[in-house]
């Protein structure tokens, strides 16, 4: 929705005063001594920052000593700058046919609205002008066309440049229905990362991606169905932060996906007849058998259409590029937006924190560890705030996370036992994704007690740091 233009003005130098805020707010305390501030002003102005409308700038010692003289004198208003009366060069009308114009049409590209504009009027506003106002409106191609464009080739050219993913429902484990979450490479049909979960969504959607990503590398391009648990903005903010591509199928068209739905029905045929003639109590066990079952028969098969085996046809990659862990965790935080209240407190999922008093009224970025929403980064513009602190903590984990049902019996030998017991004989221990015992557990795996907690995300960061070597080392050798 459009804003008033004089309102627009005050919101932008609001947002100027808590830039220039955030930048001085250190510097500006009176216990330093002018040597620790003339340190902190030039390590301030040594370095770029993320300035009001997103955008890399620089700010001179000269400025941060008269913001900080500024801000002593008269506090958080005196950084706000003085209105500046500025007559718009492009005529208010001729905005609004150019948005009429894209909203009758959102294919029309701005240069071909401007061109309209110019043969109609005698005149137009350039181009990128027109591309602004389309941004700042939410009126830019992608926003009003509602949906994403399918990928239509009819497979990839190597591998690592398109995975393909998708849920599907599997046997009753524990009491409850396991569902499979799986990615496969077009290329080359390989299973790039899967997990056995007992809810649809996209916690687990995530746990799957990222077991591939810290064992296969980065897809180019992940290419999903409509699916509550694939259309989320926390999957779409993962893959932006790691630059991968994100294409949903259109509804009523899945060209594309015939591949893993062809894996799907041989997972039916071989996997599941057999698991069926099993006792298989627990998530972990179903895991490792499935884990085995791909590695020791899937991967090792000759594939009709390739004629050659998944192992073979991805191997021609060479050691996967793993990304970096920081970025990898980075990624797959969650995010949520809330409006700071006049007391300077936030709420998310019923708990309740206190955030900086400056904050008071606007809308800021929460980030956090899924298992953990004692810990909440507040950001705003791009501008960290640092950590949120804890009022009231009701939830200590996202209301995805879910408890397990209790295990049953122990198994008996069969099939699928024999093929893990091969697999283990073979590579000494299960390869892929068990090497990753400190990945954070999803929503089936977790409890709202402090020792759940203790094994999340956060133990990424200190256990996962040769984690992802020690796997692609490991995955290496096996593609070899």
């Amino acid at each position: 929705m459009a804003h008033h233009p004089e309102e627009q003005q005050r919101k932008r130098a609001e947002d100027i005063a808590l830039f220039r805020y955030a930048l001085v707010h250190e510097a500006s305390d009176a216990t330093l001594s002018k040597r620790e501030r003339g340190r902190i002003v030039r390590s301030l102005a040594e370095v770029s920052h993320n300035g009001p409308d997103g955008t890399a700038v620089t700010v001179s010692r000269v400025t941060i000593d008269r913001w900080i003289r500024a801000y002593r004198a008269g506090g958080f208003a005196a950084l706000t700058p003085s209105a500046r009366r500025v007559e718009p060069r492009t005529p208010a009308g001729l905005l609004t046919l150019a948005c009429d114009l894209r909203r009758e049409d959102p294919a029309r590209t701005a240069a071909h609205i401007a061109e309209m504009i110019r043969v109609s009027h005698e005149w137009s506003p350039h181009p990128r002008t027109l591309q602004r106002h389309f941004a700042a409106l939410g009126l830019t191609r992608a926003q009003l066309s509602a949906s994403n464009v399918a990928f239509g080739r009819f497979e990839a050219t190597h591998p690592n440049e398109l995975w393909v993913g998708d849920a599907l429902h599997g046997p009753v484990v524990g009491g409850k229905k396991a569902i499979l979450f799986c990615f496969l490479d077009d290329h080359s049909r390989f299973v790039t990362g899967h997990r056995w979960t007992y809810a649809e969504d996209t916690l687990s959607a995530e746990s799957a991606l990222r077991r591939g990503i810290l064992s296969r590398g980065l897809p180019g391009t992940v290419y999903l169905d409509n699916g509550s648990s694939f259309v989320s903005k926390q999957l779409l903010r993962a893959l932006a932060i790691l630059g991968v591509r994100l294409v949903h199928s259109r509804p009523g068209r899945p060209q594309g996906r015939g591949k893993i739905e062809r894996f799907f029905r041989t997972v039916r045929d071989q996997f599941l007849i057999e698991a069926s003639h099993s006792e298989i109590p627990t998530l972990e066990v179903l895991e490792s058998r499935f884990m085995a079952w791909t590695e020791r028969v899937y991967h090792a098969r000759v594939h009709s259409e390739t004629n050659e085996t998944p192992m073979n046809r991805f191997s021609v990659l060479g050691a996967p590029k793993i990304p970096p862990m920081a970025l990898v965790r980075e990624a797959f935080l969650f995010s949520e937006t809330r409006t700071v209240t006049k007391t300077a407190t936030v709420s998310l999922f019923g708990n309740h924190y206190e955030v900086d008093q400056a904050l008071i009224a606007r809308r800021v970025e929460l980030v956090f560890d899924p298992f953990d929403l004692e810990r909440i980064s507040v950001r705003y513009h791009d501008t960290n705030f640092g950590l949120a602190v804890p009022h009231k903590i009701d939830r200590h984990v996202h209301p995805m996370a879910k408890v397990a049902p209790a295990p049953g019996p122990p198994t008996g030998i069969d099939y699928l036992g024999l093929v893990e017991a091969q697999h283990r004989g073979a590579v000494g221990s299960p390869i892929g994704y068990a090497q990753l015992n400190h990945e954070p557990p999803t929503h089936d795996e977790s409890t709202h007690d402090e020792s759940t907690h203790d094994e999340s995300t956060h133990d990424e960061s200190t256990h996962d740091e040769s984690t992802p070597s020690e796997s692609t080392n490991q995955e290496s050798a096996e593609l070899q």
